[in-house]
């Protein structure tokens, strides 16, 4: 009797360690799963990698998402305000046929400051969605401003060119997270087909530019050639949100409070030509 007792009381504990280990196990599991559904979301919620494009062309994937690499911001200054400042009275070619014979900027009407429109070239306003949008509107008034209506005569006596000339982009220095100045020395040249007079005014310029995100065209295949071009405008994920006068009264890097002061630094946009 009794060691029927013993066997007994051993069956029973055999039986209650294997429930215990199983309920642990099952607990593990849901710890396990609970802790892969978490990663899941923080991988949903993640936004997509930045990538930069280097000076031989390749792509690399950067770790901070307000981080960019010093060359890719300044090849997209350099990008950018030559696409704005180039007028040449033509559009830019889509195919082999247009390079031979371009076809004709109709140019895109803008609203002045003084309250009326005047055009700008197609160039100009595809490259303007590289600005932040409260910095757009005064800019493209602005550049509707100084474009001289000529750029757009189809009569080669009067038909005018201009062309922005870079000399120098210095190295971004950083302001903030995300956030670079940028200067630029360079000249727009206006060129009168007819006599081949040429107008020259200097551009130096500070530029302000910081990171943003980029989202890709949801409907990349019915997408217009213009459509196409704006998006791609915004793929180096930057944006130029501020353009002041360049101070060259001393070494870029070595301005003090009051030399910047005395080189008037213009914020408005209304002003950045001057």
């Amino acid at each position: 009797m009794v060691r029927l007792l013993e066997k007994r009381q051993r069956t029973g504990s055999i039986l209650t360690a294997f429930a215990i280990a199983t309920f642990s196990l099952h607990v593990l599991v849901l710890l396990l799963f609970l802790f892969q559904g978490i990663k899941i979301r923080q991988l949903s919620l993640r936004k997509p990698p930045n990538f930069v494009q280097l000076i031989d062309g390749k792509s690399v994937a950067i770790t901070d998402d307000l981080e960019r690499e010093p060359e890719a911001i300044r090849q997209f200054i350099s990008k950018t305000m030559i696409s704005v400042f180039n007028w040449s009275g033509n559009l830019p070619p889509q195919t082999i046929e247009e390079v031979a014979n371009p076809k004709s900027d109709l140019g895109i009407l803008i609203r002045t400051t003084q309250g009326g429109s005047q055009k700008i070239s197609t160039s100009s306003w595809i490259a303007s969605f590289a600005l932040s949008e409260d910095f757009r509107k005064g800019f493209l008034s602005t550049i509707a401003e100084i474009t001289p209506p000529e750029v757009f005569s189809e009569n080669p006596s009067q038909a005018m060119t201009s062309q922005l000339v870079i000399k120098r982009v210095y190295p971004p220095k950083k302001i903030a997270p995300g956030k670079w100045r940028v200067g630029m020395v360079a000249d727009l040249i206006q060129n009168k087909q007819a006599d081949d007079r040429r107008i020259i005014t200097p551009f130096n310029k500070d530029l302000l530019v910081r990171s943003v995100d980029y989202f890709a065209n949801p409907q990349a295949n019915n997408a217009t050639t213009l459509q196409k071009a704006i998006y791609s405008i915004r793929t180096d994920k930057l944006e130029i949100y501020e353009i002041r006068n360049l101070c060259l009264l001393d070494e870029y890097n070595n301005l003090n409070e009051e030399q910047l002061k005395q080189c008037g630094t213009i914020k408005k946009p209304d002003n950045f030509l001057r």
